[in-house]
């Protein structure tokens, strides 16, 4: 692991600017992590009365991040409906250039609404409102349309489907269909699958009728991306491409928190997942030099390896764009 006084932050900031100059950005997933202080942020600019602000730093730490980092998946937009206020809230806390990319709100993508105290009465129910594209518009896209240039990547993540959700993999892909169709030109869709079954050429053909991106995804029980990204078919989105490195598969969502929290170092380093995501960007990268493309997005989780801000490192040194640290 990399020390904290030799964290390179304006290192790090550079080689980000340099593939986002070249239509490839690299982000997080999510931001508000304490466990950062040190590397990327600065203890001092959160502490009231000498101690560690909470509050602040939930608060302000978006700033800090968007000094060094050029996009972030804002997984908040998974839980509720954003709202135009803090949508405006947040862009207003980054500079020209930045790009959020966001969660759709399950209100869209839940065909049964799990069994989670946040659900409420709602829980174990099958949603009314699945793949609804005028609720999508009004409730979702609508707090976008004033932010288009800080605007990513629209994710339509789609947890994993059992049996009585769907019968077949046709009727998922059917209606998804009938859903894209519907959906306003002009912004750019991914979607994230869960059910490795779905992994079809009908389903990867019917993404491309739509230029909607298959979101490549590192998850408990989904191939790996290095798997994914070899299957035909896959750059369903001709113009850009998109990834998220969430899990080393095998491994759930509770072992990996219990096991990285809080998230402040690398404990399990994934090889595959960096080599892989470094060819990923060097792909996108040249295809960008080659024609015009739209930007193409990665991002990866704390919960991949440990510490999101230690994996981008290594990958950005399987590039070439940093340097590996001087030996003890």
């Amino acid at each position: 692991m990399l020390q904290v006084p030799t964290f390179p932050v304006s290192e790090l900031k550079q080689a980000l600017a340099a593939l986002a100059e070249r239509n490839v950005f690299l982000g997080t997933s999510s931001w508000k992590y304490p466990g950062w202080t040190g590397q990327l942020y600065d203890e001092q600019r959160y502490l009231y009365r000498g101690k560690f602000a909470e509050t602040r730093f939930q608060r302000d730490c978006l700033e800090e991040y968007a000094q060094v980092f050029r996009s972030v998946c804002v997984d908040a937009g998974y839980y509720q409906f954003p709202s135009p206020e803090y949508v405006a809230g947040l862009c207003a806390q980054v500079p020209e250039g930045f790009r959020f990319s966001f969660k759709v709100t399950d209100e869209i993508t839940a065909r049964t609404f799990p069994n989670l105290p946040r659900h409420g009465k709602k829980a174990g129910q099958r949603n009314p409102h699945f793949l609804d594209a005028e609720l999508f518009r009004a409730a979702f896209l609508a707090s976008f349309e004033r932010h288009r240039g800080k605007t990513g990547m629209f994710i339509f993540e789609f947890s994993h489907f059992h049996p009585r959700d769907f019968g077949r993999g046709r009727e998922f892909v059917d209606a998804l269909d009938h859903f894209l169709g519907q959906l306003p030109p002009g912004w750019q869709y991914g979607v994230e699958i869960r059910n490795k079954s779905l992994l079809h050429p009908d389903y990867f053909a019917m993404l491309r009728q739509h230029g909607v991106a298959h979101v490549m995804n590192n998850w408990t029980h989904m191939p790996p991306v290095a798997e994914q990204w070899k299957m035909p078919g896959v750059m369903t989105a001709e113009s850009f491409t998109a990834a998220r490195f969430l899990l080393k598969p095998g491994r759930t969502y509770e072992q990996a928190v219990a096991m990285f929290s809080p998230y402040n170092a690398t404990k399990d380093p994934y090889e595959e997942a960096r080599q892989v995501a470094a060819e990923i960007i060097e792909s996108r990268a040249r295809a960008a030099e080659l024609q015009k493309t739209l930007p193409s997005f990665l991002f990866v989780n704390n919960r991949l390896e440990g510490n999101a801000l230690l994996t981008m490192l290594a990958v950005l040194m399987h590039l070439g764009l940093l340097k590996p640290p001087p030996a003890p």
